[in-house]
């Protein structure tokens, strides 16, 4: 039995007709038969009998009739209930990102967020391999990702909004011989030691297209997924590597150049199940989240 047939049997038992409740429901008396039918298979016993030309409840037809009226007022204070969490404007809202993106996106986020009747984000920094972001959508309302401008779109299973288009420069020691140059080019670099990340992650791509560029392998010294990590490394003559221009904090003894000849760019995303977004919560902190990336790009000098 379902919501509809127990709301038909509660028609028939006030309006007394197949007819009238048709009338009522705006459908035709065939398919209130119908329904009816169906709610029977369901009941061990009559609903319904015939007095005449009329249809009439049976005692256990107008038990049930009673009981609709207590599962129709269930529902409508379930819906009631689900209406007001969906236009909530604070509630919890869980937020995850990569390391890179958590420290430039969640301090201004949770400024933005702080104080009563907000929603209350709930971070947490996820970094995986790029297939793997989508999946998290199944944990947190919104999860903070990154590809390279190449790369396959975001699969149809998940929403997508893109926060920044952040392209990638070559960061070396302030003293480093190629500091002198405005751009640098994949040949320039391809002799250097490089510091990159683990198989899997966007940014080992980038390192392939600079070596097709160049035209030989790149030497891979070191193998570290953290900016913060790999900056320190780079400052201490570990190599050369790639780092995001805006969502990085500077670093005072490395400078950052950029990269002619190669493409090096990636998106930050914000993924998201389509669903998550009925939430004026959720769509509050997507609002947000574009603010602070607006925010982060205009910090380019």
């Amino acid at each position: 039995m379902d919501e509809r047939q127990l709301r038909i049997l509660r028609e028939l038992g006030e309006l007394g007709s197949v007819t009238a409740v048709a009338e009522a429901l705006l459908v035709t008396p065939s398919a209130i038969s119908q329904q009816l039918r169906l709610l029977q298979r369901a009941i061990p016993v009559p609903l319904t009998e015939r007095q005449g030309r009329r249809l009439v409840l049976t005692d256990a037809g107008q038990a049930l009739a009673g009981a609709a009226v207590e599962v129709e007022t269930a529902l409508a204070r379930a819906r009631h209930t689900v209406e007001e969490f969906v236009g909530a404007p604070g509630g919890e809202v869980s937020v995850a990102a990569f390391h890179s993106a958590g420290a430039a996106f969640f301090p201004p986020l949770l400024r933005a967020l702080a104080g009563a009747g907000k929603p209350v984000p709930r971070l947490a920094d996820e970094d995986v391999a790029q297939q793997d972001f989508p999946r998290l959508t199944r944990e947190y309302d919104v999860v903070l990702a990154h590809r390279l401008d190449h790369a396959p779109p975001w699969p149809d299973t998940v929403a997508t909004t893109t926060l920044l288009r952040e392209p990638l420069d070559v960061a070396m020691p302030a003293g480093h011989p190629l500091a002198a140059k405005r751009r640098v080019t994949p040949r320039d670099v391809a002799d250097e030691p490089w510091i990159t990340v683990h198989e899997g992650f966007p940014v080992l791509a980038t390192i392939e297209a600079i070596a097709a560029a160049a035209g030989r392998r790149l030497r891979l010294a070191h193998r570290i997924n953290e900016f913060s990590v790999v900056a320190e490394v780079v400052a201490a003559g570990g190599g050369i590597a790639l780092m995001p221009r805006w969502t990085m904090r500077p670093h005072p003894a490395l400078v950052l150049r950029p990269l002619s000849g190669a493409q090096a760019r990636r998106h930050i995303d914000a993924l998201y199940r389509p669903e998550r977004m009925a939430r004026t919560a959720v769509r509050t902190v997507l609002t947000e989240l574009r603010r602070a990336a607006r925010g982060i790009q205009s910090r380019e000098p």
